[in-house]
């Protein structure tokens, strides 16, 4: 018995365009169309000089302005706390290989949105004292020397 194979009335080979390259191993060479934001989020988060969308500069802003942002960034540093205390904890179970590699990439990127969260409330503490309200409290490294 012989069996025909039937092939198709268009050409196959017109359509290769269509397909990504195969992977060929090597990370190296795979380059992205445009930014992560992954990467763009972690520059943001270590930058000290970048205000929020709509956040003025402290040192013109109103009392009533300097209060609303000191609590934008209030709300934020404890969030951000949180989130640093829940990833130490997961860290707890995990393999050394997997701490380690936790403390090189997630901990790093937290600490840093922390620490300018941190630097951008004590802008607007020091706002709020320059305008006549309640001398600032101290926080973070500052805070430790202290006590």
């Amino acid at each position: 018995m012989q069996v025909f194979i039937q092939r198709p009335s268009w050409p196959t080979k017109l359509l290769i365009f269509l397909r990504p390259p195969p992977y060929n191993g090597d990370m190296a060479k795979v380059k992205t169309k445009r930014r992560r934001p992954d990467i763009t989020a972690a520059e943001r988060g270590g930058d000290w000089s970048k205000r929020m969308e709509h956040e003025g500069v402290p040192g013109d802003a109103t009392m009533e302005q300097a209060l609303y942002w000191k609590q934008i960034y209030t709300e934020i540093l404890t969030m951000e706390e949180k989130v640093l205390a829940t990833i130490r904890n997961l860290m707890v179970g995990q393999s050394e290989e997997g701490q380690r590699e936790v403390e090189l990439t997630n901990v790093p990127v937290v600490v840093a949105q922390a620490e300018r969260f941190r630097q951008r409330l004590s802008y607007w503490e020091a706002r709020i004292h320059e305008l006549g309200g309640a001398v600032p409290p101290q926080r973070g490294r500052a805070a430790l020397a202290t006590t």
